[in-house]
């Protein structure tokens, strides 16, 4: 844009128009201009010139717009980030692992019944335990696949999260520089207004006979002040966006530290628990074959001892039976002294039997004679 001259800004109250002017920025002036910009490439000290040309502070539409489009782009992309902040998924995720230990840490086999095998008396609780192991196993597995699917979606999902936000960080970047640029031209503009341009329009001012001339100079100056204000509003956008950078770099670590737990659960971990319960089942065989191989021993031990008993108890008896007389001579004895007891208690109770009726003999001859005597002597009585 070419310098401003009181003219200019008189012309400019009157007809609300831009008109050129010759440029009258002092050497000194644009020396101090150029040391600030010494680190700008050509490209982009090019680009710095070209917004500076293009703006015009007499215009107060131009000075709203100033880097509106940057800004604009930073606010989009800040709401971009924002929408595509992984804490939901990071819980997800979080949901998933555990979900998965719970599922491995669930297999505990117990007991349950049914089965013919399981009511027979030895094998029965090692084929209920075996059943059991089975098929805790085949439902914690059917569980931990389903996880297992739900982790390589999460995973496929944070990957492309990780690409996007390089993507929105490459952006950042863009945007950045665009501000920068804009910055640069504002501050460098900024800098020749308050060195060049205000100076020399207050000394035409005072200069002027034109009653309007210290007021349109009051004005430039307050646009001047805007001016100023809305650098530092895209100093705060960049700002925004210099933040910006490593908060997308912080949700792409995460992203990654997830991306790695999730993989290293999905090869390591799980085939890992699988290989384990594997083993586990093989265990379990083997200790059910021992077991029941214990069980088979116990039971012949006991059968061979309880058949050494029964034969070591029959062998005794048989022995015994087998020297034993018909009939012991005890009996014969206990029978003979019966028999002598017997006997000599018959005879001698005949003995007393045959002396009573002896004694009872004598005693009835002998009543008998006194009855006769009795009736004698009562029918001697009545014959006289």
């Amino acid at each position: 844009m070419a310098e401003i001259n009181l003219e200019d800004l008189l012309e400019k109250r009157v007809q609300q128009a831009e008109d050129s002017s010759p440029n009258l920025v002092p050497e000194k002036a644009v020396g101090r201009i150029a040391q600030t910009v010494e680190e700008l490439t050509p490209a982009e000290r090019a680009e710095v010139d070209k917004i500076k040309e293009g703006l015009d502070l007499t215009d107060s539409a131009a000075i709203i717009d100033f880097g509106t489009t940057a800004q604009k782009n930073i606010a989009d992309f800040s709401d971009s980030i924002l929408s595509n902040v992984r804490t939901k998924d990071s819980g997800y995720v979080g949901e998933l692992l555990s979900e998965l230990l719970t599922n491995v840490k669930s297999f505990e086999p117990k007991s349950s019944e049914g089965g013919f095998l399981k009511k027979l008396p030895l094998v029965g609780s090692l084929v209920g335990k075996a059943q059991t192991v089975m098929q805790g196993y085949e439902k914690v597995s059917v569980q931990v696949e389903k996880v297992k699917t739900s982790l390589q979606k999460a995973r496929m999902l944070m990957m492309k999260d990780v690409s996007m936000l390089d993507s929105l960080f490459t952006k950042n970047l863009e945007y950045f520089k665009t501000l920068e640029l804009y910055i640069r031209a504002g501050e460098e503009k900024l800098q020749e207004m308050r060195e060049v341009t205000l100076p020399k329009l207050r000394a035409q001012a005072a200069a002027s006979s034109d009653p309007m001339a210290a007021q349109v100079v009051s004005d430039f100056e307050s646009a001047v002040e805007r001016f100023e204000k809305k650098v530092h509003d895209l100093k705060i956008s960049k700002t925004i966006s210099i933040q910006t950078a490593p908060q997308i770099r912080l949700i792409q670590n995460n992203d990654k530290v997830l991306i790695d737990r999730v993989q290293s659960a999905i090869y390591n971990a799980i085939p890992l628990w699988k290989n384990q319960m594997v083993i586990a089942l093989g265990l379990t065989n083997q200790r059910k074959v021992l077991s029941m191989q214990h069980s088979v021993n116990e039971m012949t031990n006991d059968l061979l001892k309880k058949n050494a008993e029964m034969l070591k108890v029959g062998t005794i008896e048989t022995a015994k039976e087998n020297e034993r007389s018909i009939v012991d001579i005890e009996t014969v004895r206990k029978v003979n002294d019966d028999l002598v007891t017997t006997i000599e208690t018959t005879l001698k109770i005949q003995q007393e039997g045959r002396e009573k009726r002896r004694a009872a003999e004598a005693e009835l001859v002998a009543l008998e004679g006194r009855l006769k005597k009795a009736l004698e002597s009562t029918l001697d009585g009545r014959n006289g």
